[in-house]
């Protein structure tokens, strides 16, 4: 495919995820609660109080050990799936299918990690208390779950060998190209 038609079509997908942005919630915030809860099964006897409501502020609810537990959009981590997507979308010189590829194994880490930040978190409030979660879970939110995309951004760039960084490699192709005349050539 042409390189201009490539460009538009890798921007073109970033800005439709990004204005559909919602898309991450509706596909990943089931799974989460309800691995979520299977994961929560094998430490002790949690019961789903809500459950479905992802058009509202909540994903569901489970009671475990006396505590209410609220699984609130944020939970499913929609914009690190976002950043994959932006990520591999503004990448030059990734074929589709490769696209797909890192996406879909991009996407199995991020929601394991996820699956393990939400239960050690819980595993916190229960054990530790309120106190303990409200401190750690800004850590996790904040400073362990960056590392943790831009971690698997590397590991993804290194096992699929991509040697392009997103935006900047367009750029600087597009610049060579004008230089020499291709792109507003010189009449």
């Amino acid at each position: 495919m042409d390189y201009t038609y490539n460009l538009i079509i890798r921007w073109f997908v970033a800005l439709f995820f990004g204005v559909f942005f919602k898309i991450y919630y509706i596909i990943f915030s089931p799974p989460t609660f309800y691995a979520s809860y299977l994961l929560l099964k094998m430490i002790g006897s949690p019961t789903i109080i809500e459950d479905g409501a992802i058009f509202s502020e909540g994903i569901g609810a489970i009671l475990m050990g006396g505590i209410v537990l609220r699984f609130v959009k944020a939970c499913t981590a929609a914009s690190a799936y976002f950043l994959l997507t932006i990520l591999i979308a503004l990448t030059k010189d990734i074929g589709w299918k490769k696209s797909l590829e890192m996406f879909a194994i991009g996407s199995i880490l991020i929601f394991t990690f996820n699956l393990i930040r939400v239960n050690v978190l819980i595993a916190i409030l229960v054990g530790l208390g309120v106190d303990w979660f409200n401190y750690l879970h800004l850590f996790f939110w904040k400073v362990l779950s960056t590392i943790a995309v831009v971690g698997i951004w590397i590991l993804l760039i290194k096992a699929y060998k991509i040697k392009n960084i997103p935006v900047y490699s367009d750029v600087i192709f597009l610049l060579s190209e004008i230089k020499k005349g291709k792109i507003f050539g010189r009449s």
